[in-house]
């Protein structure tokens, strides 16, 4: 039976579909216990990493070790140098988050516009009505979407802004032809969008893209909405932004450090919508995620191609 440690944690119902998947002894190995890790990881066949960094003293740790399978796209917490000089391929899974990752850009434009959040606190604490939470309430219709990169998720979430009656621009490295919006490039979209929303892999190039002098090009008011790498932005940067009101909001599921301190001075601002890397988490992520992740499991162990191999 080939060995997979699943490195991250899992309530009751991953916990069954991860046992139900024929064929794989899976271990679920919660990101917060390395001793259960450094015990799995010498008979371990496959690791399924997902967000904490697989470093080169757990694949020196792992002797048996055949394939990275990242739950998911970006493979920057992964030290493929490390996975390189073992001769370990590393293999993604893109496209299976696209869907649930977008849905979940919207979530957070439609949430930060709307305060839903200071309407729902407020609520809980006994007030119906309060003429100071009302102010400045919006709608995304009318609104200039700027998307930053189109790669899958854009693509699903284009459609659908721009149906809600948005005018949607986007910028990539190159322009995409059956894309829904219009190319500006990443300056022009800085000055036009009303909300600007990250969907690129964190590389040296893109590693605080959205620093101060990005969102001092922005438009004042503009709301930042990032489901992607939260090294992405500059979060002092931000902070300073959104406390100035320069910017008028921002929605993140993704931050800097993960997991973020629980001082972190975002999470002080009321103008601010945050979630904990969730954006990638639903019933049918896992789904598709398992499927083509065993199915390169068995490849890897028995031999076969791998599907989605980036190193």
């Amino acid at each position: 039976m080939i060995k997979v440690v699943f490195h991250n944690c899992a309530g009751p119902d991953l916990a069954s579909r991860l046992a139900a998947i024929p064929n794989l002894d899976v271990t679920i190995c919660p990101e917060t216990d390395d001793a259960l890790l450094m015990r799995l990881l010498p008979e371990c066949d496959v690791l399924w990493h997902v967000l904490k960094p697989c470093t080169t003293e757990m694949i020196a740790a792992a002797p048996r070790l055949k394939l990275i399978q990242k739950i998911g796209v970006g493979v920057n917490t992964i030290d493929l140098a490390a996975a390189k000089a073992r001769g370990i391929p590393v293999c993604n899974l893109p496209g299976t988050n696209s869907r649930a990752v977008a849905e979940l850009a919207l979530t957070l434009m439609l949430t930060t516009i709307r305060r839903i959040l200071r309407f729902d606190s407020g609520l809980r604490n006994g007030v119906w009505s309060d003429p100071s939470l009302q102010d400045g309430i919006g709608e995304l219709g009318g609104r200039s979407v700027g998307l930053v990169g189109y790669g899958s998720i854009p693509r699903l979430l284009a459609p659908v802004l721009r149906a809600l009656g948005c005018q949607v621009l986007y910028t990539a490295r190159n322009r995409v032809a059956d894309a829904v919006g219009e190319y500006r490039s990443f300056d022009a979209l800085l000055a036009e969008s009303d909300i600007i929303s990250l969907h690129l892999p964190l590389t040296d190039a893109t590693d605080r893209l959205i620093g101060a002098e990005a969102m001092a090009r922005m438009k004042p008011g503009a709301i930042l909405i990032n489901t992607a790498r939260g090294g992405l932005i500059d979060q002092p940067a931000l902070v300073a932004a959104l406390r100035s009101g320069h910017l008028g909001g921002a929605g993140l599921d993704v931050f800097a450090a993960e997991p973020p301190d629980c001082a972190e001075p975002l999470f002080t601002l009321p103008n601010v919508v945050a979630t904990p890397h969730i954006g990638w988490i639903t019933t049918g992520t896992f789904d598709r995620s398992f499927a083509i992740a065993a199915q390169n499991s068995h490849a890897a162990v028995e031999g076969g191609q791998l599907l989605h191999r980036v190193a």
